[in-house]
């Protein structure tokens, strides 16, 4: 079978990438086709909503937003991922072999966090100072999420710098193919249409035109699982093929005219036609 779209979701312009994935999932669980692995971009992934889907089974391969702390940012001292956490003592080991002084759980955005805070005696002495902290009263600060869902951010980021991760995240490259096909086709981009009702009907229909036409390649011609190749591709394919013909040709060419030549077949007729798309 070739790949067809299961679940459109429209929202209005403002509403942010991440809070559509725990209703896309929700819907695709009723429609009866969710998915073991939810291939997504890095838009739609939040901590808890990816230990929220593990726990309904889904997997959600999508690159994850990296440690924000300003020695990750500088690639230099000690981020988060240099600190052991003891979650049942609540406390953390700082890479100096020393414990922190204080864990206090709060709420941050309206999500649960727990600052960890190294006491200043403990931080003052320290010879890794200058490579943990920059702040005026010289100690370190950490701010964590819940045990699960750390413990779940923590393995997304490393496993989404393993070329394993990589190779396999490449397969999303259809998706951004399926927006730009239904650009193409349906003219998708532009709403033809007044109020959210009415633009989600028209995103339903084109998503269903999509889908005839795939089972229609696939049915009378040929199924859709081959590699694209874009124009310019193609394009290049024919000029090179012309290329070589008029090198072999016994016609006689002047230096430097083989390319004002006038060539019947389809190169007359070839579009060539660069678009850029962004969604």
């Amino acid at each position: 079978m070739p790949n067809l779209i299961t679940d459109v979701h429209t929202t209005d312009a403002t509403v942010p990438d991440v809070k559509a994935t725990a209703p896309i999932q929700r819907k695709l669980a009723e429609h009866g086709v969710k998915p073991g692995e939810h291939y997504l971009d890095s838009g739609y992934p939040a901590a808890d909503l990816i230990t929220k889907a593990l726990q309904q089974g889904i997997r959600m391969v999508t690159p994850v937003l990296l440690d924000h702390s300003a020695q990750a940012e500088a690639a230099e001292g000690f981020d988060k991922s240099a600190f052991t956490i003891n979650w049942k003592t609540r406390q953390v080991r700082c890479p100096a072999g020393r414990t922190s002084s204080y864990w206090n759980p709060v709420k941050q955005h309206g999500k649960d966090a727990i600052v960890i805070t190294f006491d200043v005696l403990t931080c003052r002495d320290c010879p890794l100072q200058k490579q943990c902290t920059t702040t005026k009263t010289g100690r370190r600060m950490l701010t964590l999420r819940p045990e699960e869902l750390h413990e779940n951010l923590a393995r997304a980021r490393a496993e989404q710098k393993t070329d394993t991760w990589k190779n396999k995240y490449a397969l999303r490259a259809g998706v951004e193919g399926t927006i730009n096909q239904a650009l193409d086709i349906t003219g998708i981009r532009r709403a033809r249409y007044r109020d959210l009702p009415k633009v989600r009907l028209q995103h339903a229909f084109s998503a269903t035109a999509l889908n005839v036409i795939r089972l229609d390649a696939h049915w009378t011609t040929s199924p859709l699982d081959r590699p694209r190749t874009s124009r310019l591709e193609r394009l290049s394919y024919r000029l090179s093929a012309w290329t070589n013909w008029a090198a072999e040709s016994p016609w006689p060419f002047l230096p430097g005219s083989a390319m004002r030549r006038t060539v019947p077949g389809p190169w007359a007729a070839c579009p060539f036609t660069l678009s850029l798309s962004s969604c």
